[in-house]
């Protein structure tokens, strides 16, 4: 009789969290003008909080790595993902450039080594140099801001 409490809080449980994590897909999506603000009825851009809540679910996925269910994992990652394109190609636009059909290289910052993407999505990380601890951060991200 535990077990099937269990299970069936376990699914509950999963569909919160699948529920938070679109929860807040949605809001970036809203500050990121693919969906329509409520009261005004028009798309409205606003990279700040759109990188906000992008930022908290990169959070989220960060510190419930090996935590969440095969369903759990892929819901937000693929979210993350999602959201992520979508800050590239919504910040390029406001700058008035056209989203890059092909690569352009560009130099990185000093203190914020470019992610692209296709490496979130692999979820491989570079491997640190031989003699590197756990001390140092293991990756950054940046994803056109």
């Amino acid at each position: 009789m535990a077990e099937v409490q269990t299970n069936t809080q376990s699914g509950e449980l999963s569909q919160r969290f699948i529920e938070f994590v679109m929860m807040q897909a949605q809001n970036a999506a809203l500050f990121l003008g693919q969906i329509p603000n409520p009261q005004t009825g028009q798309g409205e851009v606003n990279l700040e909080l759109a990188k906000m809540f992008i930022d908290q679910l990169a959070m989220i996925q960060e510190k419930t790595r090996g935590n969440l269910t095969n369903e759990e994992t892929a819901v937000l990652r693929n979210t993350l993902s999602n959201l992520q394109m979508a800050f590239v190609e919504v910040s390029q636009q406001s700058r008035g450039t056209a989203p890059a059909a092909e690569p352009q290289p560009a130099p990185a910052p000093v203190d914020e080594p470019a992610a692209t993407a296709s490496s979130s999505e692999s979820g491989t990380a570079p491997a640190p140099p031989p003699g590197d601890t756990e001390s140092r951060k293991k990756f950054t991200k940046s994803y056109g801001a």
